[in-house]
């Protein structure tokens, strides 16, 4: 197993966006997002993806250059027209743009359209809490989610990431899709030749499977909650924003890497003292914090608040580093190579 400094694998990213003609604010925000992912062991939407967005950008799906277009019909519900922008890229403008207009009028909403994968959503979601606001987000992503007693999927994963701000410590945050495990970890699996647990996939009959080379939909969290729960963000994300829905969202991996996806986000941006002071709610929100880590635990177990495993694989990795496999480490390799960008791997 070989290691990369997460400084070192930004700087190597963010480089390399820019060799093949990204521009300066979309190879940051892509090459930090996936960065940080990887950092907070998010694997599977981190590092890992790199190769494929660079192929994104150069192929076209992506846009290196995108002009985006911020349309404002009412002072805090807005809409961002991405232009194909990298899905990190057109988050972090959202956010933005929706943290001036929250400073001002306490509340915002903003729909993004003609995005691309947005990676994790923490990503985007934790820059409002470091600016003390609340953020809840949301990401459409093609059919993945086994239908709640059918055979196929028409729904996404579609993820919900809700992210506060904590008195001197590392923000809440929650980020969850509303499958049992995402698609990119299905096919780490897959590829290191590993078999799953039952009711994590289902087959082209929508039976459960443990191969991961059969697997066809995934099933959701909570059964038929989880299910509901996406066709509501659904309904938030393409139906609200006037974009491709369900089956009708072209698949990351399955069609060539020119086709613009349309991607949709919504993200609700707002300020801790709605009701009570800032610091009120910060310190509560604390307070609960240490409150639920002090409670009655199992054997060899902890008690733990959303972010917290999170917090604590960051701290680790800071230090030793991120893990690359013998795959990742190659492509690393061969992208260094072929770009002539500084790698520094060990």
């Amino acid at each position: 197993m070989k290691y990369i400094k997460y400084n070192d694998a930004y700087n190597f990213i963010y480089r390399t966006f820019l060799k093949v003609g990204v521009n300066d604010f979309s190879a940051k925000t892509t090459a930090k997002g996936i960065a940080e992912a990887s950092l907070r062991g998010i694997d599977s939407h981190g590092i890992r993806l790199f190769d494929h967005y660079l192929n994104c950008f150069v192929e076209g799906r992506k846009n290196k250059n995108p002009k985006f277009k911020i349309i404002k019909k009412f002072p805090c519900l807005i809409s961002l027209d991405a232009d194909h922008a990298a899905g990190l890229a057109a988050g972090i403008k959202a956010i933005e743009t929706s943290i001036k207009i929250t400073n001002k009028y306490g509340i915002c909403a903003t729909s993004v359209y003609n995005s691309s994968h947005p990676g994790a959503l923490s990503s985007i979601a934790l820059r409002a809490a470091e600016e003390n606001l609340i953020c809840i987000a949301f990401t459409n992503a093609d059919n993945l989610i086994l239908s709640h007693g059918g055979t196929r999927s028409y729904f996404g994963t579609n993820p919900i990431c809700i992210t506060a701000p904590r008195d001197k410590k590392e923000p809440y945050c929650l980020d969850m899709a509303q499958s049992k495990m995402t698609w990119n970890k299905l096919n780490m699996i897959k590829n290191n030749n590993q078999q799953m647990n039952d009711f994590l996939a289902a087959d082209i009959s929508g039976i459960t499977t443990k191969d991961p080379s059969k697997a066809k939909s995934l099933y959701p969290i909570g059964d038929y909650k989880g299910y509901a729960l996406a066709s509501a963000i659904e309904m938030f994300c393409s139906i609200y924003s006037g974009m491709p829905f369900g089956r009708h969202i072209y698949k990351m991996f399955e069609v060539p890497l020119s086709t613009k996806r349309k991607i949709s986000q919504f993200y609700i941006t707002l300020r801790c003292d709605g009701v009570i002071s800032s610091n009120k709610f910060i310190s509560s929100l604390t307070k609960m914090s240490k409150e639920v880590r002090n409670e009655p635990s199992l054997k060899k177990q902890k008690v733990m608040m959303p972010n917290d495993p999170q917090i604590k694989i960051s701290k680790i990795r800071l230090k030793k580093g991120i893990p690359l496999d013998n795959s990742l480490c190659k492509k690393f390799k061969d992208i260094s190579s072929k770009y002539s960008t500084n790698l520094k791997i060990f």
